[in-house]
């Protein structure tokens, strides 16, 4: 089994909770405040993150980091065989319509994938399920369970963002395809990375 580095350990809560601290990175990772400086040394040199002044009200500004361009390009980016430029070819050549109509295509097929995973399954887990499905597929998901019905889907990356921003039905899909494959008309998206959030989150009640 392949080790998680530190690195690793930082690059993924940077890509979570976008901007973190020091004393921040050292409550998450429980390490020495030197070990965490370390480190975020070596991540800037490599170009993977950068630092910011934030000013407080009080005391010296505060230096919080980021992931970088670079850093990004370290989490997955698979566009499943759709392309921006080939998307826009076929809505050049064969119009709005046909774009429609290719998504709700591709909603149909990972219906029919993500359902017979879920058969026979309760509410409860299909939620892991869905949890696991979208971690496969590069979305860093993450489930929190709010009350006894209802959990938060938190997508911590896009792996289709570049396809998202220019088309947003691949948004209202993968709402419309959780829907069906969770089996409830009760699946809303409170934030959307296409939009300038800085993740993805739906709420889910049965």
């Amino acid at each position: 089994m392949e080790r998680i580095t530190t690195k690793d350990k930082i690059l993924h809560l940077l890509k979570k909770e976008v901007k973190l601290t020091v004393g921040e990175l050292k409550r998450h990772l429980n390490i020495t405040d030197m070990a965490v400086r370390k480190h975020l040394s070596i991540m800037e040199k490599d170009g993977l993150i950068f630092s910011e002044e934030v000013k407080q009200s009080m005391g010296r500004p505060m230096q919080q980091y980021s992931l970088s361009e670079k850093g990004e390009l370290l989490f997955p980016k698979s566009y499943e065989g759709l392309s921006v430029e080939f998307l826009n070819d076929i809505r050049d050549l064969h119009g709005d319509d046909s774009i429609q109509r290719l998504f709700q295509r591709r909603e149909n097929r990972l219906t029919n994938e993500y359902n017979i995973r879920m058969y026979q399954k309760s509410p409860s887990e299909r939620i892991k399920e869905m949890e696991m499905i979208q971690n496969e597929k590069g979305y860093m998901a993450d489930i929190t369970k709010i009350d006894a019905n209802t959990y938060e889907l938190t997508e911590y990356n896009c792996p289709i963002m570049a396809v998202a921003k220019e088309y947003k039905i691949a948004c209202r899909c993968e709402t419309s395809l959780f829907q069906k494959v969770l089996q409830t008309d009760n699946v809303t998206r409170t934030s959307c990375k296409t939009e300038g959030n800085d993740h993805c989150r739906f709420l889910i009640a049965f």
